[in-house]
């Protein structure tokens, strides 16, 4: 017997992509996220695409992921979908130091962060 079947992290019509060690603070990464909150997904792509912004393309990631998962895995319409939650936290963080005068040191801290895309397919209205 192998063991059952996990239940689903979210609902029928969602796919979900999370990625856990992002490199960069939850603070800049959260900037990039509420970009493509409540939009379309293709437009959504697109915004972060030509965004300026360094983490968009860690995000930009994450969310082909996702429409990646809801065509193959869950056989959603491309075309419908929407970015439900784009949710942000906080991973690990490195610790390191860097010397300064007369033999003393202060720490710096090399924060990551991770980011959560659920897309949902919509009804056309």
């Amino acid at each position: 017997m192998s063991k059952p079947k996990s239940p689903r992290k979210v609902g029928d019509k969602e796919a979900l992509a999370v990625a856990t060690q992002i490199r960069g603070s939850a603070q800049k990464l959260n900037l990039v996220a509420g970009l493509i909150r409540g939009r379309k997904a293709g437009d959504a792509l697109n915004i972060l695409a030509f965004s300026k912004k360094g983490m968009a393309i860690d995000a930009r990631k994450v969310l082909a992921s996702a429409i990646a998962n809801a065509e193959n895995n869950h056989n959603l319409d491309v075309d419908a979908l929407v970015v439900a939650e784009a949710s942000v936290g906080k991973s690990i963080t490195m610790k390191r130091f860097a010397t300064r005068g007369r033999g003393k040191s202060t720490r710096i801290l090399k924060p990551f962060s991770r980011l959560r895309i659920v897309v949902r397919e919509q009804e056309e209205a």
